[in-house]
């Protein structure tokens, strides 16, 4: 416990960096798996890229209950998936501008970079959705998991 304890005040002396993706790229291996996730205000979901970071996979939704038991559980899986770095989805408005849940994704970054050494990068949502129908009708598959 007192090992912990140390840890979490070296952590906080040193928060990881908070930047968008591609400025985030050159605080990580080359290798190694990544860690997104996708707040919401009552649950956040987790999914962890391969080691190449070709294809994440959903691993777990958290539903929230305080802020420190939510980091716990993501630092746990972290250390389970040998995670590298962070990747939070930034819900930005398609003018540009940044609503509540973007005010509140930042926030969160800025607490949650306080606890880890990891990088953590924003992730620009606004096309996310269209570029992955996109991708599924270039696959002929539906939005609903099955083929047109």
């Amino acid at each position: 416990m007192l090992c912990l304890r140390y840890a979490a005040r070296v952590m906080r002396a040193m928060p990881a960096p908070i930047l968008p993706l591609v400025e985030a790229v050159p605080h990580w291996p080359e290798r190694g798996a990544l860690v997104g996730l996708d707040l919401g205000t009552k649950t956040i979901g987790v999914a962890v890229s391969d080691p190449d970071r070709k294809l994440a996979t959903g691993v777990e939704t958290i539903h929230r209950k305080a802020f420190k038991a939510d980091v716990a559980r993501l630092l746990a899986i972290s250390g389970e998936r040998n995670a590298v770095g962070f990747v939070l989805g930034l819900p930005i408005n398609m003018d540009g501008s940044e609503g509540p849940r973007a005010q509140s994704t930042r926030a969160f970054a800025r607490n949650f970079a306080g606890l880890t050494t990891l990088a953590i990068a924003l992730w620009d949502e606004r096309l996310s959705t269209a570029a992955v129908e996109r991708e599924l009708i270039g696959m002929d598959v539906s939005a609903r998991g099955g083929p047109r």
